[in-house]
């Protein structure tokens, strides 16, 4: 049995997953970015005459492969931290990339009801939804702005959009990139093969153009020094009582020799307790801290005197000041969606430290001796515009994690990439630390400057430029890919609507 295309629903099966796979292969650690494009072509070639129907099927096996590859690390906090049994872990999994599956089953739909018979709809009507979805993804029921195209290219020629538009304007590049070639090797004809390829060349070529620009500068010549501490305290002893006092002692050890640089930083949670019952460990690390100007940056769980609100937090210590909550919290890691439903239930609705609140929108950035530094703590690194946000009224960028909950997975590793484009975006170095990697110095151009080894008790020391000015992206953020998108398609539906009346 053949449907459209000459593809029979086996080919299909096969196809799909494999189209949607090639996206990871383009992300880091495999970093094979070609392979992002020839996903989309693929994925055009799929939906190009097929019904709405039959693209729902697609998309969902298409997203199925995307996120069943790229973020099915998620097995590994479920069962190895979140002790549920392997057939539960594998059932959660499945359910957490079948449902993100959905979002690519709505795009296939919406580009084969809506967008295809557009004029342009196969050339720009692919690449302009592929962004929308992308952003919807991203905010939609607390979002998932996790493997998008554009993080493959933190350093090919389109790299250079990124400080102009971001992240959405790579995965625009990309998509449109694919449907060229796919569109290409339908037609064959030299007229086509030569549009499609002057696109192409433009984009790339502009991208390659932009690279070289400079859209901040160096506010001082003296970098700052700076020294991550990466404890690597395994995930089975962070909450456990009889690990406190050695886990706070380690730090400590680590941390003395270091003093006198500008910035000291601990990572996600480093103090395995709240703040205050810290304060007789902390204060002589403090006035250490202040007399050898140093500013000690570390992750605390708080709880504000007289609240009955916990926080995952950042507190600076020593020389420096300032105290940060964080807003975008993990869900079943941090809080638990419907909690009285479902804590207690199982094992892994029920993880250590999961019952915290959300810290207010519009905190300040934290004084770290004479500068400001925009505070991220863990997943809150993926969120661009929060990021553009915070980063207009810093001097430099900080991001703590604990990716001990991934083992040893790809997810890390993405992790880091995306962190990269952030640098990239807003032109601000940024320095990760992690309990056991990886943690990094990036530079401004989203250059990894120094790095950790993964599963590794170390200090990473290094230097950092404080910069000054804003790049396009981090003064209008997202705004401008988003709405140019939804303007696009805007367009292309009222030439639609006009053609179609024209025509007797």
């Amino acid at each position: 049995m053949k449907t459209d295309n000459g593809l029979s629903p086996l080919r299909v099966l096969i196809i799909a997953p494999l189209a949607g796979a090639l996206v990871t292969l383009s992300l880091a650690p495999f970093n094979l970015w070609p392979l992002g494009i020839l996903s989309c072509a693929m994925y055009a070639y799929l939906l190009c005459s097929c019904s709405p129907g039959q693209a729902l099927w697609r998309g969902w096996l298409y997203g199925l492969g995307l996120f069943g590859s790229g973020v099915s690390w998620v097995y590994v906090s479920i069962h190895v931290y979140g002790y549920a049994s392997v057939p539960l872990a594998v059932f959660l999994t499945a359910l957490f990339c079948a449902g993100l599956a959905l979002f690519q089953a709505l795009f296939a739909w919406s580009y084969c009801y809506l967008v295809r018979p557009l004029p342009g709809g196969m050339l720009m009507g692919f690449p302009v939804l592929w962004v929308l979805f992308e952003w919807l993804r991203g905010w939609l029921f607390t979002g998932f702005p996790w493997m998008y195209l554009g993080y493959a290219h933190t350093s090919t020629w389109i790299a250079g959009w990124a400080p102009v538009m971001g992240v959405f304007s790579l995965s625009f590049i990309c998509a449109l990139s694919g449907t060229c070639l796919f569109l290409g090797w339908r037609s064959r004809e030299p007229i086509a093969l030569a549009t499609y390829s002057v696109i192409v060349i433009t984009l790339w070529g502009g991208g390659a153009a932009l690279k070289p620009t400079v859209w901040v500068a160096r506010a001082t010549e003296q970098p700052l020094s700076v020294a991550l501490i990466q404890p690597n305290v395994p995930q089975e002893h962070k909450w456990n009582p009889s690990w406190y006092q050695p886990i706070l002692e380690q730090l400590r050890e680590a941390t003395e020799p270091q003093m006198g640089r500008d910035i000291v930083i601990w990572p996600e949670a480093a103090i395995p307790g709240y703040l205050q019952r810290a304060q007789p460990f902390l204060q002589p690390l403090v006035e250490r801290a202040a007399n050898s100007e140093t500013a000690l940056i570390t992750g605390v769980p708080s709880r504000p005197p007289g609240g009955d609100a916990y926080y995952n937090s950042i507190v600076v210590l020593g020389h420096g000041q300032g105290e940060y909550h964080k807003q975008r919290l993990v869900p079943f890691g941090e809080y638990v969606p419907m909690e009285q439903m479902l804590r207690g239930l199982i094992a892994f609705f029920d993880l250590p430290m999961s019952s915290f609140s959300p810290g207010q929108t519009g905190q300040g950035p934290l004084r770290v001796g004479a500068y400001r530094a925009a505070p991220f703590i863990c997943y809150e690194i993926v969120y661009a515009e929060q990021v553009a946000t915070a980063a207009r009224d810093a001097d430099l960028m900080i991001t703590i994690s604990n990716d001990s909950w991934f083992g040893d997975s790809i997810g890390p590793l993405q992790h880091l990439q995306i962190t990269q484009m952030r640098a990239l975006e807003n032109g601000r170095y940024i320095l990760r630390g992690t309990n056991n990697g990886v943690s990094a110095i990036i530079d401004h151009q989203g250059r990894i400057v120094k790095r950790s080894e993964q599963f590794v008790a170390t200090t990473l020391v290094g230097e950092v430029n404080v910069m000054l000015g804003n790049t396009p992206f981090g003064t209008f953020g997202t705004t401008p890919m988003i709405a140019g998108s939804a303007i696009t398609l805007l367009l292309m539906v009222l030439m639609y609507v006009g053609f179609w009346r024209e025509t007797p």
